[in-house]
């Protein structure tokens, strides 16, 4: 008996702590990030887009999404959770989906920047591009002035977009961990966003290129006139402010179908594992956040 209790206690002993660990990676693999997407504004649908993103980040990661929606289709939407100092306070990465380019409230949009110069990850799509702008805004910035910040959070300064046509997406570097092992694709009818400038620090991830038909004015300056090829960044990375926040957008997204497409989602969701510190330089997702 003595011997056989030897035997049973070093075993119960080590399946307790075998259980343990168990339990320990069971744990892990539950964690969840915090994502609050804000949604609203002119020109979208972003009543559909957003349960859209909110379905297609909570299918692949352990996620919980939150939504901020303003059923506002004009220019001037606002999202009342902006007025807080502590806006952003218990969300991992912030998602700005908002189409709000005459909003120049400078108080206002100093609060949403100031987050994520304070360390809060974000992702920007589409539209975001084009809010929180004024003075003269189509001409290129300069660093530091008031009408800049937003620009200089994206990384990229763009003004306007090319008609509703399809865009070839190819990927830059086949290296970057966001897009490593994703094939180039054609979108349905998308927007193609002009770049003004890059900022210094922002890293190309994706390149879209697309044929634009003359528009009504060339063609009764010249009826000859041929469709001509537009080349723009579509997604990129970015590095803002003091502590480096890391920042990931892509103007891509116009259409529902768009954004409902599984290669659209899984680039949206490997930009917000690399933008939270959840994808490696060598493209591999933490186990923790995936499904």
């Amino acid at each position: 008996m003595k011997n056989l209790l030897k035997t049973i206690l070093p075993v119960s002993i080590l399946a307790a702590v075998f259980g343990l660990a168990i339990a320990q990676d069971s744990d892990k693999k539950a964690e969840t990030l915090k994502v609050l997407v804000v949604a609203g504004g002119c020109c979208h649908d972003y009543e559909t887009q957003s349960k859209l993103l909110k379905a297609g980040i909570e299918q692949r990661l352990n996620a919980e999404v939150t939504i901020e929606f303003n059923p506002s289709k004009k220019t001037d939407a606002t999202f009342p959770i902006y007025e807080s100092k502590d806006w952003a306070k218990g969300y991992d990465l912030v998602i700005h989906d908002e189409c709000s380019a005459s909003v120049m409230d400078k108080d206002y949009v100093n609060r949403i920047l100031d987050a994520h110069k304070g360390g809060v990850p974000a992702i920007n799509l589409h539209c975001a591009m084009h809010s929180y702008r004024w003075g003269n805004f189509k001409e290129p910035v300069n660093l530091g002035d008031d009408n800049a910040g937003w620009y200089e959070m994206i990384g990229i300064q763009s003004t306007s977009h090319g008609p509703k046509t399809p865009i070839d997406v190819t990927f830059s570097d086949p290296k970057n961990p966001i897009t490593k092992g994703m094939k180039p694709w054609t979108t349905i009818n998308e927007e193609l966003y002009n770049n003004v400038q890059i900022f210094e620090g922002t890293t190309t991830v994706a390149l879209g290129k697309q044929m634009q038909a003359p528009r009504k004015k060339e063609l009764k300056a010249n009826p000859d006139a041929k469709p001509k090829e537009a080349n723009a960044v579509v997604v990129w990375t970015n590095e803002y402010g003091p502590k480096k926040t890391k920042i990931f957008s892509t103007s891509l997204g116009h259409e529902n179908d768009t954004v409902a497409d599984d290669r659209y989602m899984d680039l949206v969701t490997r930009g917000l594992l690399w933008a939270t510190g959840n994808l490696s330089e060598d493209g591999v997702r933490n186990a923790a956040y995936v499904k």
